[in-house]
């Protein structure tokens, strides 16, 4: 048989950061002592309230379908989320509860961007963006940043990217891969210029409570009516409660964008998992006390991790202020990204992501989302293994 695939899903590459963490499990099930850099999960469990809420649920039946852009409870939760700490108002009908971050980002691609347009990524991006636009049938036009500017694009080549085609730009802050994050300034001069040249910004703040250094976040749609009206915010439940494997994501946007996409994901998803609804209501609306205790310890560890991969030959590291992600820079080892990776895998046992699968290939990406214990055992085979490339 002959299998046609659609030129869409071949263009296509797969997660290379889900490649990575696969192989890293296998080689621990057989035994092997290997360390994990990859996943992009914190690495506490789910506030015990939250799980309580959502077997509550589970016990009482609340196992069936419920409206596809989730229940109202929950969107009434999200909206009042979205005024109290970032002092946007939005209409329950405008927000969306989907089946993760990574969905949200889909069903906004999907529903607003088509064949002919483009959608401006800056460079390092997080691997799902190009993929999703590649699959809406729309260009990814890639800016290139690097770490002297920390990773952020600037407004002189955000402007100079935008073409009659453009569509969308993406926008990250916190940033994955690179724990950038952007100032209220430099979110205002961006959301500036898509205000003016009439494109839409799709802003992901999902690791916006994950911040270090003093480090403040203000959503770009918060600056004016206009920037607003050009924003659509995609967020989730995954990283400051800790729950990845729940699927539950949610977005705000504009009236019509929101009604759109409620029909795509009627017709692709039906609705989020019932019961993980009820835990999501938990999370915003109860204690939100474990986030102090995860941000005290996460902090420790980027500071311990930033000061170790400064101090290893061929290694430079920038510090950053969001997430749970180092980006170093290892182009004077002498080799590119994947190359790099799968040495030091072969070599040490120790799994970190290539850059290339981030646009970046003169860096690697390590999540500091696990123990102390294992970020020293790991850090210190990373130096031995950057010592022999120094001979």
């Amino acid at each position: 048989m002959n299998y046609k695939i659609s030129k869409a899903a071949a263009s296509l590459s797969p997660s290379l950061t889900l490649a990575i963490d696969a192989k890293a499990k296998a080689m621990k099930a057989a035994g092997e002592d290997v360390v994990g850099f990859g996943a992009g999960e914190p690495d506490f469990d789910t506030p015990q309230h939250i799980k309580d809420a959502a077997a509550k649920a589970l016990a009482a039946g609340f196992t069936k379908y419920t409206p596809s852009s989730g229940i109202p409870e929950l969107r009434e939760a999200i909206a009042e989320k979205f005024k109290r700490e970032n002092g946007l108002t939005y209409k329950p009908s405008q927000i969306i509860v989907s089946n993760g971050g990574k969905h949200s980002c889909f069903n906004v691609i999907c529903a607003t961007c088509e064949a002919g347009d483009e959608v401006i990524i800056p460079a390092p991006y997080w691997l799902s963006y190009p993929e999703m636009v590649k699959l809406a049938g729309a260009k990814p036009v890639i800016i290139q940043t690097s770490d002297k500017t920390e990773f952020k694009v600037t407004p002189e080549q955000l402007r100079a990217a935008i073409t009659p085609n453009t569509r969308l730009f993406v926008l990250n802050s916190p940033s994955n891969p690179t724990g950038s994050v952007y100032t209220p300034e430099e979110i205002k001069a961006l959301g500036d210029i898509c205000v003016e040249k009439n494109v839409l910004i799709m802003s992901d703040e999902i690791y916006e409570h994950l911040l270090y250094d003093n480090a403040k976040v203000k959503s770009v749609a918060s600056f004016s009516p206009a920037h607003f009206e050009h924003t659509i915010i995609v967020h989730g439940f995954a990283k400051a409660w800790s729950m990845t494997g729940w699927r539950l994501g949610f977005l705000a946007a504009p009236e019509p964008v929101a009604k759109a996409i409620d029909a795509v994901q009627s017709h692709s998803t039906s609705n989020p998992c019932s019961f993980a609804q009820k835990g999501g209501v938990a999370a915003l609306t109860g204690p939100q006390d474990h986030l102090p205790k995860w941000l005290a310890e996460f902090d420790k560890r980027r500071r311990f991790a930033h000061t170790k991969l400064n101090s290893m030959p061929g290694i430079s590291c920038v510090n950053a202020k969001g997430a749970f992600y180092l980006f170093p820079n290892i182009s004077k080892t002498g080799l590119k990204s994947a190359d790099f990776c799968a040495k030091l895998l072969e070599a040490e046992k120790v799994a970190a992501v290539p850059g290339i699968a981030f646009g970046a290939d003169d860096y690697i990406r390590l999540s500091y989302a696990t123990g102390m214990a294992n970020i020293e055992k790991g850090l210190e085979r990373i130096e031995k293994f950057c010592k022999t490339l120094a001979k």
